[in-house]
């Protein structure tokens, strides 16, 4: 082995970030929704009528898994999607008043968790932790280091 698993921060990232999810799908299950499905909705709310293409980036997962979450969000009257009034091929996203709802519900669920993670920081290390993840996320994609 050329280095040690204890000096392997990537294994600490992903043993965070496991936990965070799996502390969210506990929490959302009440709600019947996924981690997926939540960040959807979430996403819908801060940007209505957003493409599915777009919704796929802000959430951080492939065009096809997004095509998926939505048909099941879709089925489930949570979102409506439409063809946009000047590209009828992109068809726009919005939540249904039963999805803005589930989303409220959900949303305190999940804040409950996100409450908990900011409560073991100051405000001082939240902004360092956030300057620490976004430089692993730059050095992960191969940028030079940022002067800091």
């Amino acid at each position: 082995m050329t280095m040690p698993a204890a000096e392997r921060l990537g294994l600490e990232i992903k043993r965070a970030e496991q936990e965070l999810m799996s502390a969210k799908q506990a929490a959302l299950r009440e709600a019947g929704l996924t981690v997926g499905q939540y960040a959807a909705l979430f996403a819908l709310a801060e940007q209505p009528g957003i493409s599915g293409a777009a919704l796929a980036r802000a959430c951080l997962v492939t065009p096809q898994n997004m095509a998926a979450v939505l048909k099941v969000l879709e089925g489930r009257g949570l979102v409506e999607r439409a063809a946009h009034s000047l590209h009828q091929h992109v068809l726009e996203t919005r939540l249904t008043p039963q999805g803005t709802r589930l989303l409220g519900l959900a949303d305190r669920r999940a804040v409950e968790i996100e409450r908990r993670l900011a409560a073991a920081f100051t405000a001082q290390e939240a902004a360092q932790l956030r300057d620490l993840l976004n430089r692993a996320s730059a050095a992960i994609r191969g940028e030079p280091p940022q002067a800091g």
